[in-house]
């Protein structure tokens, strides 16, 4: 399972990441940027996330610890997890259309998206990315997985703090019953 893992994610990463770049070319134009310091937080912790996975030599041994067998089970568990993952930010990404950004940003004629994979969760595409590196972190099975996993997760939270504090800036009560009524994250938990 190991040479498969050493090129079926970062495959499957930079797709996502050619579709992601592809597809922010055609947005609505940006009223509202998030601070330079906030942005460049969450681009280190994805660098960091991607050299842990991807940078099996790192000369700091703890990193490979073992934490889950090598078995075609975990890889496989890791694959479906990750795919299922990232076809839900894929797909939560094309729900919200034109008024989608890579950084927190208020847009011209911003909408509010309460349908499709909005209405299981206010933060779809976060919820698939983090299902996505869950899935790599399995296959993998060493603790720089699991870091690599926390760190995305802090990082995406961190981003949705001050995105819900837009959002309620932007759309007042309408945002406040919607978060109300749905998750976050994860659907009736968080």
């Amino acid at each position: 399972m190991h040479s498969i893992y050493d090129w079926y994610f970062p495959a499957v990463w930079f797709t996502f990441l050619l579709y992601w770049r592809i597809r922010a070319a055609n947005t609505k134009q940006s009223v509202r940027i998030e601070p330079t310091p906030s942005r460049l937080f969450r681009s280190l912790a994805f660098i960091v996330a991607i050299t842990l996975f991807f940078v099996p030599h790192l000369r700091i041994p703890v990193l490979n610890l073992s934490l889950l067998s090598r078995s075609p089970l975990h890889f496989w568990l890791g694959v479906a997890l990750n795919a299922l993952g990232l076809l839900f930010a894929v797909a939560a990404r094309h729900h919200i259309g034109r008024n989608w950004s890579g950084t927190v940003t208020l847009k011209q004629d911003h909408e509010l998206i309460t349908t499709g994979p909005y209405a299981l969760v206010r933060h779809p595409i976060y919820t698939g990315i983090l299902i996505g590196f869950l899935g790599t972190a399995i296959a993998l099975g060493e603790l720089r997985g699991l870091i690599a996993t926390l760190l995305i997760a802090v990082a995406l939270w961190a981003k949705l703090r001050l995105e819900e504090q837009w959002m309620r800036q932007q759309f007042g009560p309408a945002y406040s019953a919607y978060a109300a009524r749905t998750a976050a994250l994860i659907p009736f938990l968080l």
